[in-house]
């Protein structure tokens, strides 16, 4: 049955004393992982949290974070992940939209106090628990509440009763007009997506799987988490991207696969003590979210000290709408994978527009649709069930996917995708600002970064100082430059691509 919760319980019996996580000192094997999801989704009723009703979890990369999302599925909630780097004020506005009745906080991650930003925030009259991801505790609203004792037989019965058709999760992402849309998914395509993704990349309970993309995003859950469950590989949770860990992780841990952005291979082959770690036990890499060199694809498979050695390197297509649209084969060539985004998957298609050159996406892991937004699902799923991309592509006569363009204004930094819109609606809530428009431009480190066009007398270390606290910092513009007005074409809309020029 394709739910979270028997997919858990079929990894706890198949794959019982072997480790499901390692993070740090503590290794929490199959069955373990099962015993504590049901603990905490038996605290979760006692508190109240009824079938259907929404849990974000705000954290890092844990094994807390896995415990609270899979415990909301067993007992028959529904995920609301929120970006670990998110402010106190744009996940309250999570809350508020989704009518979140418990959120789960890692309280302390960089430095910053996440429970008092949320406190302090006026959105968030739905939530009746807020728990510490650290401890997986409940209740920390600065009161004690009567709870109840819910029992083990009552917890599996929801967790029976979820059905492969329910809503299992809602990922926000930005979209043009800058406000988040949740993009909704039920357990069956969540599950779906994992398992052709996991079977592409041949992956196995030998694995051992270095998630360095977070797991509040699809990359991190749905093709970590859920991979996981999936096929037995153990998963080494990592909180943030240090890269000399990173080849310490690898060396000491015999790690097999290593998914990420671009950048992570990059800083693996700049960093200076490259040569004195042994990363032989790479065998598989899947990289996308921006354009990767042909070189960098080359160097991933030379053999040392030029290279990684890395087996199976392949890129990939997908979006929050959708997770993985298409994906490289093994045995593709070093120019497929770095200059395409590979084949359609299993269960999915793809073709582009005659007229508009854009990319549509159509199959069984589209999302369902936006949540409470079907305006914006009927304008991004036409009737005949194809995803408007807002990319622009070609295919090639094998059905690779070659991104040529964005219909969007979306950049990427970092491996982030970043919606100018959402920032600059941020940004001219500022005094001193009378027009803003945002643009990515290249950057060496992060590919990407924004430039904030000002028109009007806030100082540049002023505007980037008021972004910083309302936004998360891949949002943040880098760079601001002063204009006396921006370029607008007749109808009033900003000519960006004359500011990038």
């Amino acid at each position: 049955m394709d739910t979270i919760p028997a997919i858990l319980r079929a990894a706890a019996e198949r794959y019982g004393d072997r480790p499901a996580y390692v993070d740090g000192d503590r290794t929490l094997t199959y069955a373990g992982l099962l015993d504590e999801v049901r603990e905490l989704a038996r605290r979760y009723v006692g508190h109240g949290l009824a079938a259907g009703e929404r849990v974000v979890v705000w954290g890092p990369n844990s094994i807390e974070w896995v415990v609270a999302a899979l415990a909301t599925t067993y007992a028959g909630g529904t995920l609301v992940p929120a970006n670990s780097r998110y402010t106190g004020h744009e996940v309250a506005e999570l809350v508020d939209r989704t009518g979140a009745t418990v959120v789960m906080v890692a309280d302390g991650f960089l430095g910053r106090s996440q429970l008092e930003e949320l406190l302090a925030a006026s959105e968030i009259a739905t939530v009746r628990v807020l728990g510490e991801l650290s401890t997986l505790s409940l209740d920390h609203r600065g009161e004690e509440r009567q709870v109840r004792e819910a029992t083990a037989e009552e917890v599996e019965a929801r967790a029976d009763a979820v059905s492969p058709d329910e809503v299992a999760d809602i990922l926000f992402t930005s979209g043009t007009t800058g406000r988040p849309k949740g993009a909704m998914s039920a357990h069956r395509q969540t599950i779906g997506v994992a398992r052709a993704w996991a079977e592409l990349g041949g992956v196995t309970a030998d694995d051992r799987y270095l998630v360095v993309n977070p797991f509040f995003h699809s990359f991190g859950y749905k093709i970590g988490i859920i991979v996981g469950l999936l096929s037995g590989a153990t998963l080494y949770p990592a909180a943030t991207f240090d890269v000399d860990q990173t080849m310490q992780l690898i060396e000491t841990e015999r790690i097999t696969l290593l998914p990420g952005a671009p950048t992570i291979y990059q800083s693996l082959l700049a960093a200076p003590g490259r040569a004195d770690r042994d990363l032989s036990s790479l065998r598989l890499a899947v990289t996308g979210a921006a354009v990767v060199p042909v070189v960098l694809i080359e160097r991933m498979r030379t053999a040392p000290p030029e290279g990684l050695a890395i087996d199976h390197v392949v890129t990939a297509f997908g979006m929050t709408e959708a997770v993985v649209v298409t994906m490289c084969r093994e045995g593709d060539s070093a120019e497929t994978v770095a200059t395409t985004c590979g084949r359609a998957i299993p269960g999915m298609e793809t073709r582009i527009d005659d007229e508009s050159g854009e990319l549509l996406v159509r199959g069984d892991y589209v999302m369902l649709g936006y949540l409470d937004d079907p305006a914006a699902t009927a304008e991004a799923i036409d009737d005949d069930g194809w995803l408007h991309t807002g990319d622009i592509g070609v295919l090639d006569e094998h059905g690779n996917l070659r991104i040529t363009d964005r219909l969007k204004d979306m950049y990427i930094s970092g491996g982030f995708n970043v919606y100018p819109a959402e920032v600059e609606q941020a940004l001219m809530r500022m005094d001193g600002i009378q027009d803003v428009a945002v643009v990515g431009v290249p950057d060496e480190r992060m590919g990407e970064v924004g430039k904030a066009y000002v028109v009007g007398t806030a100082p540049a270390d002023d505007v980037i100082a008021f972004a910083k606290e309302r936004l998360a910092n891949f949002k943040v513009p880098r760079l601001v430059e002063t204009v006396d007005a921006l370029p607008r074409n007749l109808s009033g809309k900003v000519l960006k691509t004359e500011l990038r020029k």
